[in-house]
């Protein structure tokens, strides 16, 4: 790699990283959310609501597409939070 390219590649990986910094800070406001709902439900099995979770991965691919962003990556990340949070739930239910 030629020093350019490397030099634009760290500056590149520099911004990579404040942008993780921010997705972090968006997950924790997501978990605080998260435990609100957790304080709602009464029964373990409301933790999964398949209607809920099809509703999301919808409208997810469809402003994914409007925006111009692969669906794939989105779906993929989407279903994988979605599922950490199920889990995170199921871990946490009545520990209130």
């Amino acid at each position: 790699m030629s020093p350019t390219n490397k030099k634009k590649l760290n500056q590149l990986r520099i911004k990579l990283d404040k942008l993780d910094n921010d997705l972090l800070k968006l997950i924790k406001k997501r978990s605080s959310l998260v435990n609100e709902v957790l304080k709602v439900k009464i029964h373990k099995k409301e933790i999964i609501d398949q209607k809920r979770i099809n509703f999301i991965l919808k409208k997810i691919k469809k402003k994914s597409i409007q925006t111009n962003i692969d669906p794939k990556i989105t779906n993929r990340i989407w279903k994988n939070m979605i599922w950490s949070f199920i889990d995170y739930e199921k871990r946490n239910f009545r520990k209130k």
